[in-house]
């Protein structure tokens, strides 16, 4: 089987399905037990996501075959860089790990950002996201000072030129 990757509403069902996955995953590990739903919820709630959508930005779903089983985001920043923007939301199901489709959701969001006109795409993440460290680093990003501290969460920061 092959990974597909297309851009697609934020709020679709499968982006919808794709983004609660990825809000349990990170809140279960932040918390070290599973995350009630109430929790999921209030990650969900009011999370910028509409910003993952034309022209502030763009969300992609990677399938695997048929099977929707990874996303990831683009925003184009209001910051003081022009031509920078964040790459947010990277997010592979469990059971396809393994598979290309991390690479090939970094490679989408980067032709996104580069259509764009973006030249500097950045991110955060927490120490305990191992793989997700792991994974930027095999695609060429590096770990940069804190470009920011919107995240409370936020405590490795990474970079990369396109």
């Amino acid at each position: 089987m092959t990974w597909t990757v297309a851009a697609e509403p934020f709020d679709s069902s499968d982006a919808s399905a794709l983004r609660r996955d990825y809000y349990d995953e990170v809140a279960s590990r932040y918390w070290q037990r599973p995350a009630t739903a109430e929790e999921i919820a209030d990650g969900l709630d009011d999370d910028g996501a509409d910003l993952l959508a034309p022209p502030t930005g763009q969300f992609v779903v990677g399938r695997y075959g048929s099977d929707a089983a990874g996303c990831a985001g683009l925003v184009l920043t209001e910051s003081a860089e022009p031509g920078t923007a964040e790459l947010t939301r990277v997010y592979v199901r469990p059971a396809y790990r393994g598979t290309g489709g991390g690479g090939a959701l970094l490679a989408s969001v980067e032709d996104a950002a580069r259509a764009y006109g973006v030249r500097l795409l950045r991110l955060d993440t927490r120490h305990d996201l191992v793989e997700a460290r792991g994974l930027y680093a095999k695609h060429g990003y590096r770990e940069v000072p804190a470009f920011h501290r919107r995240n409370p969460y936020a405590e490795r920061w990474f970079a990369k030129e396109l």
